[in-house]
């Protein structure tokens, strides 16, 4: 028998004693999906499915424990480093089985249910969470909190998070003009968002309104029908290159009958702090309010 043969037994052997004594002091939870699970009582190796929940576990302290993450983790900085396991919606078993984590963290709305079902099929327990307001993701920042045994860490994130929201909510209580606002995240074609979405929430919280709301989330629109809404605030939130970001505000500034670009009102955003759910969705409102309404001494921390 080979060295590399003994090698890759006594690996193996390692690996499920470390399995059976984490699974000896697992504990039960129910995840915000609704289904009961067996998870390590202090995860080790953990691997996130999606970028807002990468940005979770890091802003929860925890980002030490993380062995792995979705293709397109890009925040903090040190998520460069790790090990991309696929992308949201086409993650690679194998590379995450690999990693040997003895925790998943998925999204519902996104990762496919089959790779859940593969990865609890070789006792790998995985963790959903499904948040679609503000609320909620504060909600999953204290669950995660809860899983992680970083409890204190996110009761004071919810908290800072709970302030500036309602130092927000202060601050727009007495404006009597809500500026419309055309949220562009497609260049071709155009595309903005609809009310189910995190863009619609922090434009009416931020005391604007959205001209595009209606119940299609990702409503596509012609430059003529962009036109006839005339809103007063363009962003355009892409996930193109910069260069594409401001080939397209030139293009807005050129139609003079459009309010926002008559006024110069089209901001280039990034799109992170906007359709990631995650703790910065703060950071986007707060971004917002300083654009619909610089007449307020109010955005800056």
């Amino acid at each position: 028998m080979g060295n590399g043969c003994i090698k890759g037994i006594l690996t193996g052997i390692l690996w499920a004693v470390v399995v059976a004594a984490s699974s000896a002091q697992a504990r039960e939870v129910v995840d915000l999906v609704g289904r009961r699970l067996r998870v390590p009582d202090v995860p080790q190796r953990v691997v996130t499915l999606a970028p807002s929940l990468t940005e979770m576990v890091f802003a929860l302290g925890s980002g030490h424990r993380v062995v792995g993450v979705s293709q397109y983790s890009n925040y903090p900085a040190e998520v460069q480093a790790l090990t991309k396991v696929g992308s949201y919606v086409h993650p690679d078993v194998e590379k995450i089985v690999a990693l040997k984590p003895d925790l998943v963290l998925a999204v519902k709305d996104g990762n496919p249910r089959e790779v859940v079902e593969k990865l609890e099929q070789v006792g790998i327990p995985v963790y959903a969470v499904n948040p679609k307001t503000l609320r909620q993701v504060m909600e999953t920042l204290l669950a995660l909190g809860n899983v992680l045994h970083a409890q204190e860490r996110a009761e004071a994130l919810v908290a800072d998070m709970a302030r500036r929201l309602q130092s927000v909510d202060d601050a727009i209580r007495n404006v009597t003009y809500r500026p419309g606002v055309f949220f562009q995240i497609g260049v071709s074609p155009i595309v903005s968002v609809g009310t189910e979405t995190f863009a619609h929430e922090l434009i009416f919280r931020a005391g604007g309104r959205n001209v595009a709301e209606g119940p299609d989330p990702y409503p596509r629109f012609t430059l003529e029908q962009v036109m006839t809404l005339r809103p007063d605030t363009i962003i355009v939130s892409s996930m193109e290159r910069a260069q594409i970001f401001d080939q397209v505000r030139e293009q807005w500034l050129r139609w003079s009958g459009i309010p926002a670009a008559a006024e110069h009102r089209v901001y280039l955003v990034p799109s992170d702090l906007f359709d990631r759910p995650g703790p910065r969705l703060v950071d986007g409102l707060e971004l917002l309010v300083r654009m619909l309404h610089p007449e307020l001494s109010h955005g800056r921390r």
